[in-house]
């Protein structure tokens, strides 16, 4: 059994405090520069900087941004947490500091990158590449040969149809479908889903 810290303390905190102790695994200590409660199910909440941050550590925090800034922030051994319903793919890579919850999907030959979020329910298909700090978020769907750039955030239930690139730090509305690719930093909603704006 290994102790798992954590950085942020909210309510993402929790569910993945939730994934942490049912892949019998147990939080130590959670983190936040600003944190607004002393403890969360039993585990304590200390301010970071009157702290020393013990690793391994996941950041449970739903920015993209933020996730990527402490990453930076604080160099050392980032863990996983798998939720035991996920269903994942022997042939899948998944990298460090990702969180993958409750009845995900990840097919053959899928890469995730570090830091990522895999939500609830989340489907990632065959082949399909999520890089870095990316968040697909609650019941999303990505067909086969998808790739999500770095920071890109997939809104809940949208469905990105096979082979489409998503650039870096895209957003995707909720209930959106993607049918063509997607520049960096766009912001995009509808069916189909079309330009917001940039």
């Amino acid at each position: 059994m290994a102790i798992i810290n954590l950085f942020g303390a909210s309510g993402h905190a929790k569910v993945i405090k939730d994934i942490i102790e049912s892949q019998g695994d147990s939080v130590g200590s959670l983190y936040d520069d600003a944190p607004h409660c002393k403890e969360i199910g039993g585990a304590p909440v200390y301010k970071a900087s009157d702290t020393h941050i013990e690793f391994p550590l996941i950041i449970s925090i739903g920015s993209n941004k933020i996730r990527k800034l402490i990453s930076e922030r604080y160099i050392g051994e980032y863990a996983k947490g798998i939720a035991p319903s996920a269903i994942i793919s022997d042939s899948a890579h998944i990298e460090e500091g990702t969180v993958v919850m409750q009845q995900a999907i990840i097919q053959a030959d899928a890469k995730i990158g570090k830091h990522c979020i895999i939500n609830t329910g989340a489907s990632v298909d065959h082949e399909c590449v999520i890089k870095d700090f990316v968040h697909i978020s609650p019941n999303a769907t990505l067909c086969g040969n998808v790739h999500i750039g770095e920071g890109a955030w997939i809104g809940a239930g949208a469905t990105v149809i096979p082979g489409i690139h998503i650039g870096d730090w895209a957003i995707i509305g909720a209930g959106s479908v993607v049918i063509s690719d997607i520049p960096a930093n766009s912001v995009v909603a509808g069916i189909p889903a079309k330009p917001i704006h940039k």
